[in-house]
């Protein structure tokens, strides 16, 4: 399993546009090949910001399978709109033993 960790900051006062966007989007990522889950998360003191927390059986089931798709296209045309700077994504692997 793969985490993927997008920090999102989306421009202010478009949240409840964003997250109604962002459950239509869910849909499009959710019939992805190898995609686990998906969380959101809004920032308290930073309400602008979001976590997107998306869980994936291998990394290339995201980074090529998804995002090489035209699937990531209509994902991004959902919400994409609402950004307002390029996503920050990183990836991360489970701890042995911890996890």
């Amino acid at each position: 399993m793969i985490l993927e960790h997008a920090s999102i900051t989306v421009q202010p006062d478009s949240h409840e546009e964003f997250e109604a966007a962002l459950a239509r989007a869910r849909e499009v990522i959710a019939a992805s090949a190898g995609f686990g889950s998906l969380r959101l998360l809004r920032g308290v003191e930073s309400p602008d910001q979001y976590l997107l927390l998306v869980e994936w059986a291998t990394l290339e089931d995201h980074t090529v399978g998804f995002r090489e798709s035209p699937a990531f296209a209509e994902w991004r045309s959902h919400i994409g709109p609402f950004f307002a700077s390029p996503p920050v994504v990183e990836h991360f692997d489970p701890v042995v033993g911890l996890a």
